[in-house]
């Protein structure tokens, strides 16, 4: 794993080279719209650097058919084809490995770039040296393209006080709590992908790129849509509203196995955070280890009724239900042992 240092600019760039790292896997059903986006931007990239995953359909062959377009604008192509499928994890991170630009975009083969979406990120991180990782809103679209009335936000129900809070500098404590950041709205300094480009087990890409890009630095969102997330079940990620069962209930997923995962995310983040020459404020590595006590007691809660209605009651008390949490909801799961 790369370990952290601090870094700082002292002036803004005048000129930020943008790559665009696309990675792909049976995408040709919708590569083409996706491709086309990207090119249609008011201002285009100089590099795209794009990793197909063993693809067995002809998204190899739709590549090849734009890669005079691509080259014919101007942008230094990159592409590459893996021998057997590693994950779209890892295929990721060998793209990103592969960027050199100042700004690296994430891109997803099936959505759809709105065509200031590099201009509008660029504005932003232009004017913002201490910037490191900047994330938007999305249009939720189906397989065809259509509304369907939800955006991004929306769907992963993020709260007003959460945008702010990020607004405001805070986006490490928010994300401690839970992930908001989807990699199809993001993009990072290249010094992220040097300091922490190395994905742990039990993280995706994305979010740990937006955890380490707090270390170091700022990190923000546009509240305005910069893309069209489409939703149409063959995604690796998605995102739909939920139900009020389902936001009890959990999403599917047994809430043994999910604070079991988080357990382990929480401390590899806690090792790196105290093993870092970053040096993280006290306040912040306190805010982790509570977080790695709370996920710990969510993870084996008493058995028995009248010993586990003692402990969540203790647990509620601590406010980390509150902090870390759903509060009273994910109270009542773990009293209920629902999802187990």
């Amino acid at each position: 794993m790369a370990v952290l240092t601090p870094m700082s600019e002292t002036s803004p760039s005048k000129f930020l080279a943008v790559s665009v790292a696309l990675c792909t896997y049976k995408g040709a059903s919708y590569l083409g719209t996706q491709l086309d986006s990207v090119l249609a931007q008011t201002r285009l990239p100089q590099e795209m650097v794009v990793f197909d995953d063993a693809s067995p359909d002809g998204t190899w062959a739709l590549l090849e058919a734009f890669e005079p377009r691509i080259r014919a604008a101007g942008i230094r192509l990159v592409m590459s084809r893996n021998p057997v499928n590693v994950g779209f994890v890892a295929n990721f991170e060998q793209a990103l490995q592969a960027t050199t630009g100042d700004i690296v975009f994430l891109c997803d083969q099936d959505d759809i770039w709105h065509l200031d979406k590099i201009e509008q990120f660029l504005k932003v991180f232009e004017c913002r040296p201490d910037l490191m990782m900047l994330h938007s809103d999305a249009r939720l679209v189906d397989g065809q393209g259509s509304d369907m009335h939800c955006s991004l936000f929306e769907a992963l129900e993020v709260e007003r006080d959460e945008i702010d809070a990020i607004h405001a500098g805070r986006a490490f404590e928010v994300l401690v709590r839970r992930n908001v950041v989807t990699g199809a709205t993001m993009a990072v300094r290249r010094r992220v992908l040097e300091r922490g480009l190395s994905v742990p087990d039990g993280w995706i890409h994305d979010e740990w790129l937006a955890m380490i890009a707090t270390f170091m630095g700022a990190v923000d969102c546009l509240e305005s849509s910069t893309i069209d997330y489409r939703q149409h079940g063959g995604n690796q990620m998605g995102a739909r509203r939920r139900g009020f069962v389902e936001r009890v209930t959990g999403s599917g997923t047994s809430r043994l196995d999910f604070m079991t995962r988080t357990v382990r995310r929480t401390k590899t983040l806690l090792d790196l955070a105290e093993a870092s020459p970053l040096r993280l404020k006290e306040s912040s590595l306190e805010m982790l280890r509570d977080r790695l006590v709370h996920a710990r007691f969510r993870a084996a809660p008493p058995e028995r009724w009248p010993a586990r209605l003692a402990a969540v009651l203790r647990e509620y008390a601590s406010g980390r239900y509150s902090r870390f949490s759903n509060g009273p909801r994910s109270a009542l799961s773990d009293l209920l042992l629902l999802r187990r």
